[in-house]
């Protein structure tokens, strides 16, 4: 559709986009929107046109309403770099995890919401872990925080044969310094191979809720599969999930070894 064509509240939306986006010359983290009665005005519209507008950037996560409180502009976080070996250990230094390190932060800036449940794997499950359909798995649901804000959730599950009673089955030591490399070889596996799939796609309700973001706002979902000695699968991470608009994954493909 060419602009001049485009609906009356498509086009306000766009331009208040553009004004949210413009940097120190719009619209910033905070700042309030005109009334509806003066966006009305202003654009020579009516009010639910203007409605219209502002229900698209709210669900892309641009503003937010509240009672008596009128649309403000909503802070964004700052762009994160998933770098390629962030699943590498650490040599020394205070507690950590890959999720502290893709965000930057300390041990005290990052919590957890937890939940773990014994589960069955399904056809999916069973093909990632390469194992029968029926395999008895600890699923641990997580939602990650930085700084109080929710970030990333992920699903994680380990073997239940490998986990029971261990403390990796007790959810009162998660947050583990270290992160399930540390967990897994605590149990005795020797983790030698890190598999990391990435696909994009639009919000569920669920994690529009946990993450709190707009309906609007792509995600990033990563499989990911730590794998120990002879290949054994011993944990899948299905989904990671992070908002794409903040998220930027690095990769490093090294040439000097390829065949000539």
């Amino acid at each position: 559709m060419a602009r001049g064509d485009e609906a009356g509240y498509v086009r306000i939306a766009r331009e208040l986009r553009d004004r949210i986006t413009a940097g120190a010359d719009g619209y910033r983290p905070g700042d309030q929107l005109p009334t509806l009665p003066e966006l009305s005005a202003a654009y020579d519209v009516s009010e639910p046109t203007v409605r219209q507008a502002l229900g698209i950037l709210r669900g892309e996560g641009l503003i937010e309403t509240r009672a008596r409180a009128g649309t403000r502009v909503r802070a964004r976080p700052p762009v994160r770099r998933l770098q390629a070996d962030r699943y590498r250990k650490a040599t020394a230094g205070p507690p950590a995890t890959a999720f502290t390190r893709d965000q930057g932060i300390g041990w005290s800036e990052y919590r957890l919401d937890k939940r773990f449940e014994r589960v069955e794997a399904d056809v999916e499950l069973a093909a990632l872990f390469e194992v029968e359909v029926g395999e008895q798995l600890l699923a641990r649901h997580f939602v990650f925080y930085d700084n109080d804000q929710p970030t990333q959730m992920s699903t994680s599950y380990v073997r239940w044969s490998d986990v029971a009673g261990t403390p990796v089955a007790d959810p009162i030591n998660e947050p583990w310094p270290g992160g399930t490399r540390a967990q897994m070889e605590s149990l005795g596996f020797r983790l030698v191979q890190v598999t990391e799939s990435l696909t994009g796609g639009m919000p569920t309700p669920d994690e529009v809720t946990a993450l709190r973001i707009g309906a609007g706002v792509p995600v990033f979902r990563f499989t990911r599969r730590h794998i120990a000695d002879g290949g054994r699968v011993v944990e899948v991470a299905h989904p990671i999930v992070r908002r794409a608009d903040t998220t930027i994954v690095d990769y490093v493909v090294d040439l000097d070894n390829e065949p000539a």
